[in-house]
């Protein structure tokens, strides 16, 4: 009596392995952008304290001098009041190349709380 083989082909292992290769390369492309996104909202949650706008955007660029921030500047926030609260907001945007004429384009945006 033959029994029936069971398992994965060479061409299945190779295509699962090309997915599972394209995923970690663009997760280790994304994963630092989403690193340094969290480190910005920290260092605009300190920089809300600021009663003006140079001040709130100084206090920004010194965290952002010493978390290495890159994305963006203090002059790239934008400083508004609700009531008696500073907020302060900022978006931006990263691309990434895949391959030919494709990109990822990751947007963030933020304010403080």
């Amino acid at each position: 009596m033959k029994q029936r083989q069971r398992g994965v082909t060479f061409l299945g292992m190779i295509t699962f392995g090309a997915i599972v290769a394209f995923v970690g390369i663009m997760g280790a492309q994304v994963f630092p952008t989403y690193t340094e996104y969290l480190t910005i909202q920290k260092a605009v949650n300190k920089a809300a304290v600021g009663a003006t706008v140079a001040e709130v955007r100084s206090i920004f660029d010194k965290a952002a001098s010493v978390d290495y921030i890159t994305s963006i500047s203090g002059k790239d926030l934008e400083v508004t009041k609700q009531g008696e609260k500073v907020v302060v907001s900022f978006e931006y945007q990263r691309e990434f190349h895949m391959g030919g004429p494709a990109y990822l384009v990751m947007k963030y945006k933020g304010a403080s709380r």
